[in-house]
């Protein structure tokens, strides 16, 4: 059956996270989640369509997303009902080897695929080794979380401007490097995922940082019964140390549940130890590290 490589127009893309929902399922691997393109939605529709490629089968039914996290990454996504099949392994690693057929350029790149046993074999076998690992972290939520009296917590509305400036300031105060403005956080907020989302922002509520805004996150259900996502979670570079981390991420949980979710599920480079002990701490279970595989170059 003949596997289609194609760029999804902005247009096309509210199917794709409709569809993308439908493969999040407890005890499988952490996989491209719709939260991860609705994070990236802050770069606008179109110039998101871009960084996405999708995959159909012979009779037109999606098997297959890739999201380009950069130039020379690609996050994939499959159906877990073909994650053992052949065929597909073969269509998507002959796409991703070719620089021609634009989805990796040539020379360095590397490809999360943490679901798909035949496309892991496929690369592995033709030369492609483990990059850095990747820690995945899971929480059940058949029991709702008990959030710590700690912090105060507010869903950010897009009508306060006020409330989303500082969301997006708590944001980059803890990410050096962050991009993310009011105007990313109005795209992102106009994209499909985040209907099902949440953008929380905690404040601490006693001691000399009381009103004090610490910490920010946002949620993204998958649907009811299906697992949500954490991404990302920053706390303000002042006031760390003090468990806002912690707190925000059993907070975060307990929205999730409120959605429907089934459980919560977070990715994080395993050599970032502070984010790996703060989810830890929130109750989340830490599962086998996983690493990308990367083409060597000669």
């Amino acid at each position: 059956m003949t596997t289609t490589l194609a760029t999804p127009t902005a247009s096309q893309l509210p199917a794709v996270v409709a569809t993308l929902a439908t493969w999040q399922r407890d005890g499988l691997p952490v996989q491209l989640h719709p939260g991860d393109l609705g994070w990236a939605w802050q770069l606008g529709a179109d110039a998101l369509a871009a960084r996405v490629r999708t995959w159909h089968d012979g009779a037109g039914l999606l098997a297959a997303v890739g999201f380009l996290d950069g130039d020379t990454v690609l996050r994939l996504g499959l159906d877990p009902d073909r994650s053992d099949d052949e065929e597909l392994a073969d269509a998507v690693a002959h796409d991703l080897v070719d620089p021609g057929r634009g989805v990796l350029p040539d020379g360095e790149a590397a490809v999360e695929a943490r679901l798909g046993a035949a496309l892991h074999a496929w690369l592995v076998a033709h030369g492609w080794v483990d990059d850095e690992p990747w820690t995945p972290l899971v929480l059940d939520l058949a029991t709702a979380p008990e959030v710590p009296a700690s912090i105060a917590v507010e869903v950010v509305d897009g009508g306060d401007r006020d409330a989303v400036d500082l969301a997006v300031a708590t944001h980059a105060s803890g990410f050096e490097r962050s991009r993310f403005t009011r105007e990313r956080w109005g795209a992102m907020a106009a994209g499909p995922a985040f209907a099902g989302a949440r953008c929380l922002l905690a404040r601490a509520v006693s001691g000399p940082r009381a009103g004090d805004a610490v910490a920010t996150t946002i949620v993204w259900s998958a649907g009811p019964g299906r697992p949500g996502l954490i991404e990302p979670l920053s706390v303000s570079r002042d006031h760390r140390g003090h468990g806002y981390g912690r707190a925000l991420t059993v907070a975060a949980a307990s929205h999730l549940r409120a959605m429907g979710a089934s459980g919560v599920s977070v990715a994080t480079p395993s050599d970032n130890a502070g984010a790996v002990a703060t989810y830890r701490s929130a109750g989340m279970r830490e599962l086998a590290s996983v690493r990308d595989l990367r083409r060597q170059t000669t």
